[in-house]
Parts: C-alpha cells; structure tokens; sequence
C-alpha cells in the first residue's frame, strides 16, 4: 500500500506541476532565476494529495482537489486574492458594467464565515437592512462556517423576484436575525446628481463602473445648465470602489492636467507607476475624451467631498488626490482604507485570479492600505454620533489585511470620534441616514463650510469624557449641557 501510494505522489508531483505551469507560475519563476520551485513543499503537497485520494472517505475528483488547492492558495493570502471561476469570472466582468443579479451587497471571508462588507445603496439587501459589518450564519438553511466565499454568492444569486433567508450576526444583537430578502436584477445607477439650492451642487457617486466617467460629466453638465455654481458636494460615502481608471477620471474632472492622481507600488516593473490626470490614463476602450465636455469652472469651483468609513478603494484614491492637491476639503469619517491593487489574471476555461499585486499611493505618497483617509473635518453621521458606530467594518479589522508599509512612522493626531454611552441606545433603532436629504447632517455641515459658516466637528473620545465628567461635577449647579460637537 506505501509502495502504490508513494508511486502515486510522484506522479500528482508531475500532475501539479503541470497545473503550475498552466497558470503560469512557472513563467515567474523564469523571471528570477534566483527563486526556483519549492520541490520539498511540493512533494509534500503531493503526498496528501495521494493521501486523499487514496483514503479519503468518498472517492474524490482531481479536479476539485486541485481548485480546492489554488482557492486556498490564494485565500490565505490576504482578504481580496481570490479564485475566480467560470461563474464568479463572468459575473465579475458583468458586475463592472452596471448590471447583475442579485442581492447588492458587497461581501469578504471573516473567521471561516461571509461577511458582510456594504450593502450597495437602493438594492433588495439595502432596504431590507442588511448592514455592513453583519455576519452571514445561513443562507436559507445551509450554514455558511467554512463555505467558499465563491459558493456563497453562488447561493445568493438567482432568478428575479425569487426569495431568499439570509440569518445574520449582528455586534450588539443577543439573537440571530432572520432577514427575507427577494432577490433583484441589480442595476446599480453609479452617478447621482441635484441642485441642493440656487448656487449648489450635489453629485453622488455610489460604485466606479465602466461608464461613471461618462455620466459624471452629463450629470456635472446638467447642473451647469441650471447656472453658475458657488459650490459643490461630491458625495463617495459608503462608495465600495471599482475601476481604477473610473477613479483616475473623476479625479482629472477636477483637477488641472497631467498631475498625479495616485501610484502603485509593488514587486514587478509594470505595478510601479504613476497614473495622471491624462487621457491614456483614464480612457479605456475609446478615443473619445468626455471630460473635454465639462464647463470650464468646474476646475476651480469650491468643493467638499463626503467620505466614511464605507468608502474604499477607488473613492479613497479619488478622495486621497483632491486632498493632496488641494483642491477640495474631506469631510466625514475615517475612511475604509483598501489601498491594495488586485489584478485580474485570466487562466484557461475561462477562470481567473485575482490577485494582490501592489499598493495604492496619494499624490503626497502616502499609504492608504489599512489606513484609509482622514478628513479634514471629522465629522459623524448625526450630531450624538454615528449610527453604525462600532460595528462599522475596515481593511484593518480583517484577518491578513495587507500591512501599511509606513505604519512605522509617526501617525498623525488625528481625534477618534467616538458617540457618548448616553446615546447609544437612541441610535440603536435609528434609521440610516438618507444621503442627499434635508434630514442628512454630514450634507448640512458640507453645505455650510461651502458658505463660509461654522462646521460642527465631531470630539474626539477623551474630550467627551472630560465634558461628561464636567457636566456631571456642575449637576445641580445650573449648568447646561453643551452640544455634541465643536465648531471648526
């Protein structure tokens, strides 16, 4: 029986070689002559392969072991490498252009179980209240520990107007919820725009796709057509990301010509570049240039830009570059802080990987991995506080986030806004906050720093403690309570 199995790791040995080299590992490899092929680990790989196909329970199928094997690899990697095959490759390429069936929530791997990372605004999951940070335990029955996260989104799509039971975690809930969700065609609208009153303009970009370029521009012109601007509010809260190219080119709508916008940093030649606020850089597949359609102002129209802790990846790089330039003031909270580039290496059958392959770099070139962007006024969701509040989910809370390489250096003094205990439980059962309404505050201090007046900024954790501790010394002795905020 050793004999049998031993002959049968030497020849998975050839076999998994040959599926490195389909994938193209070994063409790495012939990159730098100094890294050969790990040969001990790889016959030791092959020998629990033989192990497994010789005494596993169930016969089990080559295939599978050796996808299992590749998801795995790239898994335990960081939270956003992952295998891609032929479904999830598909709905990857038509998630970029806007429309998908589903659900609308954007999810990741957290401790063996789906977590949610945002739901995406107006879809089935948003209205029914699935939030980010929640722990999915149960799609309809089947228990989610140890699922692939491939599999789970398997089991999320479906047929429009189909039903389905998500049972989620939630911090600060003692039960389980059980959520009914019906599913959807997700046709995510990436730009938002109206004239918040006479002078002053609201664009909301909620995902970077394909064509958001495009409609930025015939949104920012439609505003120009109801006269001049003295102001404008470009909102990227809770905005997951997207296209690189989709962020260089929102970024150039505002900013002069041919400055960086941001640069990548990693191990092979062609990840360590800088992307300009130039047409090669944030066209793709046309010569046509939208941007050349823009009013004129609209490059030194006075500008506020609303971030939180859901905006990630290509709103943070967008963000980071207004910021940078000086070109417009960031307010809010903290951002999410992806500042990783994954890209996308097909392979054969029509399956990829996505892979980690370099860093995101601010103009400044700071680091925004792990670290995300800290606004110019910090200001939260409500004047008592956020209503996500603690269980607002970041790149630093997931298990094997990429480090900061700068996370040596000295971290600037930037306050952590933190809600007082005595309201936690009235923005418990709050409703989210609708971006773009009279009721939206972080909108109302934008509108007034676009006006020259005070913004209320959110205290940092220890001067509300001291300002409790104040105000409990001073009861009874006619002292008033002061606002949850400072004016900035």
């Amino acid at each position: 029986m050793n004999g049998r199995l031993k002959q049968f790791g030497l020849v998975s040995i050839g076999a998994v070689a040959g599926v490195l080299v389909s994938i193209g590992l070994s063409a790495v490899a012939q990159r730098d002559a100094r890294v050969p092929l790990p040969l001990e680990e790889l016959r030791q790989f092959s020998d629990v392969f033989g192990a497994i196909k010789a005494n596993y329970v169930e016969p089990v199928e080559d295939k599978k072991l050796i996808t299992e094997a590749i998801s795995g690899m790239l898994s335990g990697l960081d939270p956003h490498s992952a295998y891609l095959d032929a479904d999830a490759f598909r709905e990857l390429q038509v998630g970029t252009q806007g429309e998908f069936g589903g659900l609308g929530i954007e999810v990741g791997m957290e401790d063996g179980f789906i977590k949610v990372v945002s739901p995406i605004e107006d879809t089935p999951a948003a209205r029914a209240g699935i939030k980010a940070g929640d722990l999915i335990i149960k799609i309809d029955e089947k228990p989610t520990k140890g699922m692939a996260l491939n599999d789970a989104v398997k089991l999320m799509r479906g047929k429009p107007r189909s039903k389905i039971v998500l049972t989620v975690s939630r911090k600060g809930e003692a039960r389980p919820l059980v959520i009914q969700i019906v599913r959807d065609v997700i046709r995510v609208q990436s730009v938002k725009s109206k004239m918040l009153e006479p002078g002053y303009g609201y664009v909301r970009i909620t995902q970077f796709q394909e064509h958001t370029v495009e409609n930025l521009v015939r949104h920012v012109g439609d505003l120009y057509k109801e006269g001049s601007l003295k102001g404008l509010v470009l909102d990227l809260r809770n905005d997951p990301g997207g296209l690189l190219h989709g962020a260089v080119g929102v970024s150039a709508a505002f900013l002069p010509g041919k400055v960086v916008v941001t640069s990548t940093d990693g191990r092979t030649e062609d990840a360590k570049r800088k992307f300009l606020s130039s047409p090669e850089d944030y066209l793709r597949g046309t010569r046509d240039d939208f941007l050349q359609k823009l009013p004129v102002a609209v490059k030194t129209v006075p500008m506020t830009v609303l971030v939180n802790g859901g905006s990630a990846s290509a709103s943070e790089i967008v963000a980071g570059a207004l910021q940078d330039h000086k070109r417009a003031v960031i307010l809010g909270t903290q951002t999410f802080g992806k500042g990783s580039v994954q890209s996308i290496l097909p392979l054969t059958n029509n399956t990829a990987i996505k892979l980690t392959t370099a860093r995101y770099y601010t103009p400044n070139g700071r680091s925004i991995q792990a670290k995300g962007i800290t606004p110019d006024f910090l200001v939260e969701e409500t004047p008592e506080g956020d209503i996500s509040g603690s269980f607002r989910l970041r790149e630093a809370d997931l298990n094997r986030h990429l480090s900061n390489p700068k996370e040596s250096e000295a971290a600037p003094n930037v306050p952590k806004a933190t809600a007082p205990d005595a309201n936690a439980d009235r923005l418990k059962d709050r409703k989210p906050i609708e971006f773009g309404s009279t009721d939206d505050y972080q909108l109302q201090q934008a509108m007034n720093h676009l006006k020259g007046k005070p913004v209320m900024v959110a205290k940092a954790k220890d001067e509300t403690a001291d300002a409790e501790a104040a105000k409990a010394t001073a009861s009874g002795a006619g002292a008033r309570p002061e606002a949850n905020g400072k004016a900035k």
